[in-house]
């Protein structure tokens, strides 16, 4: 077992999935896991709602107060290339996890097991290809709302690992002050931000919340450009105003002073290695332990309803 001493690789996958094709992403996130293994990776990351795709553009026609037909048969197309967990696309995901031996976090559309809604989630697979945590977006933004409902059970995901504590929350979750205190609070130090938000604001956010939390963050986004898009949908004109270059990436890791260990990747696809020191979560937390020393429990307490 390593300690917080040693050293972790991580790979973050910044790509394009191939858009509301379930089987196909999946075809390519296995061939991505296994090019991340090769290159020596102990943590792959790939971004929110990598399968099937986060569907940016479309408003699957909602209106206050009424939909239309076109608009649920646009949204269907999404459902119909979600993923059940578990299930033998997830198997297959954990089989090419297995080949690696690494972690392996992955964000998916997820449709449930009983009943019709999608939850917008992130998936966490051990070494031995094992489906070790799943956790579903507790607040998705605003006409997010639309196709994703909100997660509740298992709100709070962390993973003890041979590295430290790994925990994750999604895209604007990291708004959220009180889930950010919550994973702080279970010990985080590695600390995983799969996003669809490209802004310049957004890399503020992740130094800050590594510097807050004295830990490794780890930011993963799409590159997505908008001829990518297949010409199936209804809906297909909502897309023409928007720019060629949908989302152009941001992928990011920032170690526990704030600083960035990988600048943002932009404007292409690519895996970014990098080897983090995780003796440096220690050192950074002398002068402030978000869940230690600065804590003040005698003054603020926390308190999280997530079973």
């Amino acid at each position: 077992m390593k300690s917080l001493e040693d050293s972790c690789k991580v790979a973050v996958v910044q790509a394009s999935p191939i858009l509301f094709n379930k089987e196909a992403t999946i075809d390519k996130t296995i061939e991505l896991i296994e090019e991340a293994g090769s290159g020596g990776a102990d943590l792959i990351i790939f971004p929110e709602s990598y399968i099937p795709c986060y569907p940016r553009g479309f408003s699957y026609g909602y209106i206050v107060g009424s939909r239309t037909m076109e608009g649920r048969e646009d949204w269907k197309v999404f459902y119909d290339n979600s993923l059940l967990v578990p299930s033998q696309d997830t198997d297959r995901i954990g089989e090419a996890v297995k080949k690696v031996g690494a972690y392996v976090g992955i964000g998916v559309s997820e449709r449930d097991l009983h009943n019709t809604t999608l939850y917008c989630s992130f998936l966490i697979f051990s070494p031995d290809g094992q489906l070790v945590a799943k956790h579903r977006k507790m607040k998705p933004t605003g006409t997010e709302r639309l196709i994703w409902g909100d997660g509740h059970s298992n709100s709070i995901t962390t993973l003890d690992t041979e590295f430290g504590t790994m925990g994750t929350l999604i895209c604007w979750e990291n708004y959220m002050p009180l889930a950010r205190a919550a994973l702080y609070d279970r010990g985080v130090t590695l600390y995983l931000a799969p996003t669809a938000d490209n802004r310049d604001e957004w890399q503020i956010t992740m130094r800050h919340i590594a510097l807050e939390g004295r830990c490794y963050v780890i930011g993963c986004n799409q590159y997505v450009n908008k001829s990518m898009y297949p010409n199936i949908f209804n809906y297909q004109d909502e897309l023409n105003s928007l720019p060629e270059e949908l989302c152009p990436g941001g992928s990011c890791i920032v170690d526990p002073f704030g600083q960035y260990v990988v600048e943002p990747l932009w404007n292409k696809e690519e895996i970014i290695y990098a080897d983090l020191d995780m003796g440096q979560v220690i050192l950074s937390r002398m002068d402030f332990d978000p869940a230690g020393h600065y804590s003040r429990p005698d003054i603020l307490e926390l308190i999280v309803h997530d079973k």
